[in-house]
């Protein structure tokens, strides 16, 4: 059975600078990290604009080469309406300069024809730096459910695209884990790990909270997620477990390693004598 592999995801720990987030994930016992060097320009969002801060660059290289740690995956290449793909090319050079293998994207337009050109031409540009374009599917943007990304994946039929669940988006958008039969597995490159509660907010706002700031250790909440990885190749599990009032009790240091313990333990007690290819 192959290894598990861990990487700490930006968001769990967004206010850590890329090098300070490594050396953390590296002492807390990650195999990865998942960096965020594109700004989502959101309020009070810290800016970790790689490409144009050379200085935590060179920073973020040192750590990685003293730690031993590899990314996993950058972050967000939005499609959004109006944006020029080649905006993104700065990051997506600067992730091949770190050794990323992926880059996580999500879709904020609901004009579909726009976004399947804007998606194919996203990862021909990322094949220029080996990465592969990661589609997530959020529940509260334009595309929303398993259905849509998978239907956006067939039709984009790019070699170097593949298909991210989140956890928490999973649940969120009322998914069944029958629906993941069938997906091809090359599809498959990581997987968001998180927990949350059982019971789905009535509200956007009440989503996002808890999507940002109040997600679960691995096993606490309500999300089925051994039935959900049962259903998928085993492949990295990147930890996007954001939990404002616990960081900022325990610490960034001392968090990340629960986060990490919980989903450790969870898949030793539910996973371990199962199959996953």
């Amino acid at each position: 059975m192959l290894k598990d592999q861990f990487s700490l995801a930006h968001l769990t720990a967004l206010a850590c600078p890329p090098p300070a987030l490594t050396y953390i994930a590296a002492r807390a016992g990650f195999d990865f990290v998942s960096i965020r060097p594109i700004c989502m320009g959101l309020r009070d969002e810290p800016d970790y604009d790689l490409a144009a801060n050379r200085q935590m660059l060179r920073q973020t290289k040192a750590a990685l080469w003293e730690t031993g740690l590899q990314v996993l995956d950058i972050e967000l290449a939005r499609i959004v309406d109006g944006m020029n793909t080649k905006q993104y090319e700065p990051a997506f050079e600067v992730g091949a300069e770190l050794g990323a293998r992926h880059v996580l994207c999500s879709v904020w337009t609901d004009d579909a024809v726009f976004a399947n050109e804007r998606f194919i031409e996203l990862c021909e540009l990322a094949r220029m730096y080996q990465l592969t374009i990661e589609l997530e599917f959020v529940p509260v943007a334009s595309v929303a459910t398993l259905k849509q990304a998978v239907s956006m994946l067939h039709i984009a039929a790019q070699e170097n695209a593949g298909l991210m669940i989140d956890a928490h988006h999973f649940h969120r958008s009322k998914e069944n884990v029958s629906d993941l039969k069938g997906i091809p597995a090359e599809w498959f490159h990581m997987f968001h790990l998180c927990d949350a509660v059982k019971e789905i907010p009535r509200t956007k706002e009440k989503m996002i909270k808890i999507m940002r700031e109040e997600r679960l250790y691995i096993g606490e909440g309500g999300i089925p997620i051994k039935e959900i990885l049962q259903e998928i190749p085993k492949v990295p599990y990147s930890l996007e477990i954001p939990h404002l009032q616990r960081s900022e009790r325990l610490g960034f240091e001392e968090y990340v390693k629960r986060c990490l313990q919980s989903a450790k333990e969870y898949i030793s007690l539910n996973l371990d004598d199962v199959n996953i290819y």
